[in-house]
């Protein structure tokens, strides 16, 4: 049962991490330099950033259940790895449930093209913002995942 439960938080967390890695260095660059429109490529890469949202969240469920099965106490919770993926669990609802829909509402007030309007536009400076909040959101899960697969997999 031990080995199942540590093969679990690990297979968990490796597929979280994988994936913010593919969305990240695969999908994102390769949609946007094959679709016809930044705003086609937008929409496949918020698709998919929704989606790995669901799975992080299922992962770190996941991870959570089987760390607190392997260590029948609920003071694992302040391990340095189970603390960073509850940190990873925060930024993930945080980037899909507040800074997405604020992304979407401004993309909605757009009638053209983002790319279009000047950079001085306040909503393409709002949008910007919003993106680099996004960014900035999925780059620190991800430096944080890889961190917590370390720690895990050391033990």
């Amino acid at each position: 049962m031990a080995t199942t439960l540590r093969f679990l938080r690990v297979f968990a967390l490796g597929t979280w991490v994988g994936g913010i890695i593919f969305l990240s260095f695969v999908e994102a660059p390769g949609v946007f330099s094959l679709l016809a429109s930044p705003e086609q490529a937008g929409s496949v890469v918020g698709y998919s950033l929704t989606r790995l949202h669901h799975m992080g969240v299922v992962a770190a469920l996941i991870y959570v259940i089987a760390g607190l099965g392997l260590a029948k106490s609920p003071k694992w919770l302040a391990s340095p790895a189970a603390i960073l993926v509850l940190v990873m669990l925060a930024l993930t609802l945080i980037s899909q449930h507040v800074v997405r829909p604020r992304i979407n509402a401004v993309r909605l007030q757009i009638t053209s093209s983002v790319d279009a309007l000047p950079p001085e536009n306040p909503l393409r400076a709002q949008f910007d913002r919003l993106h680099r909040v996004s960014v900035q959101l999925e780059g620190a899960t991800l430096l944080l995942g890889v961190v917590a697969v370390f720690l895990t997999a050391r033990k």
